[in-house]
This record gives C-alpha cells, structure tokens and sequence, in this order.
C-alpha cells in the first residue's frame, strides 16, 4: 500500500464513524409529541410544574448526553453552566426587563462562551481527572455567586425572584401551562437540533474522538477544536434549561445549584442510557419522581430506599433505559 493511500481525510474519517444515534421510531415519537400536548389540560397546576421541569432537567441531561455519550468527555459540572444560565435569565428579565423569550438564546451565548474556554485547559485533562476538574467547577460557582462583587446582580445569599410570565395575546390559560407549552417547543427545537447535531459530520468527529482519540487525530480529525466544541455545545443547551428552570421555580439562588444537582444530571444520564436522547428524558423523569416515591415508601429512610432502587435499576438495566427498549424490539420480531 503506497504512502498516499494511507492518508485519509478529516472528511473520510468522519463519514468511516457508524451512525449510533438511537431515537424514537416516527409513530412513537408521535404517540409521546401527542400525550405530552394534550395531558396538561385535564391535570392541575402542580403537575403541569413537575412534567415542565422534568422538561427542563431532560434538556440538561440530553446537553450532559452530547458531551459524554457524543464525545466521551465525563463532566460533574453541569450544574455550573445550569447556574449561570439561570442567573443569565434572572438577571436579563428582573434588572434589564428583557422579555423571558429573549433571555433564553443571550444565556446559551453566555454558556457557550463559558464552556469553550472552559475546555481549552480541559484538553489536558481526560476520564477521571477531566471529571475531578469540572467537579471543583461544580463546588465552585455557588461559593462565587454569594461574593459581594457580584451582590447586586446576583442577590448575593438571599438570591433573585423571577416573575413567571403570564400567557400572551390573552391566550385562556394558566401561567403554569403556558410555560409548559413554551418549554416543550424550545425542548423539541433543542432535541431535533442534538439529534441532527449528533448525524452530522461534527457529530461524527465526536464520536470518533469518544471511541478512539488517537485513531481520530491520526485519521485528520481536529481533536482539540472537537472536544472544546463539544464542551461549548453542551454548556449552551444545558444554559438553556438553567434560564427555562429560573422562570419555572420564579426564584434563583446559590444554593439551589450545588454539586448534588450536578451527580443528580449525572446519574440521569446514567438511567437513561448513555449515548441514547431520548433516554435523557427518562433519566430526568427518574431524577424527579423516584426521589417522591422513596420518601412515600419511608419518610425516614427515604434516602435508603433511593439507593436500593437505584440498585435495582442499574442491576436490572445496566445500560439504562435503552435496554428496555430493545427487550421490546425483541419481543416484537
């Protein structure tokens, strides 16, 4: 084989990668699209709150889903570019009286900026040490947003009270439903925008970084623009649900974006099925509901019950909710 042969183009190694994005097929895609239209109307508002946020934390799952399942990079900071998507809208829409729609797509430009300087150091960094290094992010930023510097904005300690919008065009519906509503078509916009992110020929670089780095780089991908560009991608979708969780819960504060919501993403990702989007949902579904139904099973060891049905879980589907999904397939054929 000649010298020119074994050359092969950033383009040929990307379009060489195996397409392994899993998604809905077209009909269940439309059962859920239709069930999650029409169940806010004949549930109260709690519940309308519950299923915005579970749309809320599955886009910071699905962001935590590009970086790592796309890329291979692991991250426990995600609760970092979730605080500073947050304050980006809290701030935007309560001092500036920017309309909460605008404030969305300034905040995932502010993420994005974060992340991608943030990857540039992390490119010397992979696997465990990466994850100890977006970790101290993680335990840092709360610390940071209570700094005085930084009161006047950020509310310091007592934090920042966001006004939930009320529907426009005097449209027959609660403040609850329609946030709902609007958070669903930014999460359809975002999830159709991951899914052909993750099909393009970025998204193939991606995961030829995350299967095998050096075989990337030999093969003529951009190692280091890929991986801060997965960083910043990733940061920018998951500022996005930080700015839709900020409206939501009207209220933002240091506190409310520690490290526990960073491994609470984390081990969303992991019951979800790493690699898989839609699974992002799921694993945000479990995050929010499974923690109610421990504490209804035990209120005093409430803890303990989480962690035997996280067990469970794990043992049961090690590869999260995708092996569900298979299991059916199976049956099916």
């Amino acid at each position: 084989m000649s010298a020119a042969e074994d050359v092969v183009t950033e383009g040929q190694a990307v379009e060489a990668v195996p397409k392994r994005v899993m998604t809905l097929g077209t009909g269940t895609s439309l059962v859920v699209l239709a069930a999650l239209v029409i169940l806010p109307v004949f549930v109260k508002n709690f519940i309308i709150f519950q299923m915005t946020m579970l749309l809320v934390y599955g886009l910071a799952v699905l962001a935590l889903n590009i970086l790592t399942g796309g890329s291979g990079q692991f991250s426990l900071g995600q609760s970092a570019f979730y605080a500073i998507g947050a304050y980006t809208t809290a701030v935007l829409m309560e001092q500036f009286n920017i309309n909460y729609a605008l404030t969305l797509p300034i905040a995932s430009v502010v993420c994005f900026g974060f992340g991608y300087l943030f990857g540039q150091p992390a490119l010397r960094l992979s696997g465990v040490y990466l994850a100890l290094a977006t970790f101290a992010l993680a335990t840092a930023l709360p610390q940071l947003l209570k700094l005085g510097y930084f009161e006047y904005w950020t509310g310091g300690v007592q934090g920042l009270v966001v006004t939930k919008p009320d529907a426009p065009f005097g449209l027959p519906m609660s403040q609850d439903m329609w946030l709902y509503y609007f958070t669903l078509v930014v999460t359809i916009a975002i999830y159709i925008f991951a899914v052909n992110l993750l099909r393009s020929r970025s998204g193939r670089a991606f995961m030829a970084i995350r299967d095998n780095e050096i075989a990337a780089s030999a093969m003529g991908v951009d190692v280091a623009l890929y991986k801060t560009l997965a960083f910043g991608v990733s940061a920018a979708i998951t500022g996005v649900a930080g700015g839709l969780g900020a409206i939501a819960v009207q209220f933002v504060a240091p506190d409310g974006y520690t490290i526990t919501l960073a491994i609470s993403l984390f081990l969303g990702m992991v019951v979800g099925g790493v690699g898989w989007l839609p699974g992002s949902f799921v694993g945000a579904a479990f995050i929010i509901f499974v923690p109610n139904i421990a504490e209804g099973i035990s209120k005093g060891l409430s803890g303990a019950v989480f962690g035997v049905l996280l067990f469970l879980v794990i043992y049961l589907v090690p590869h999260g909710a995708r092996d569900i999904l298979r299991l059916v397939e199976r049956r099916r054929t």
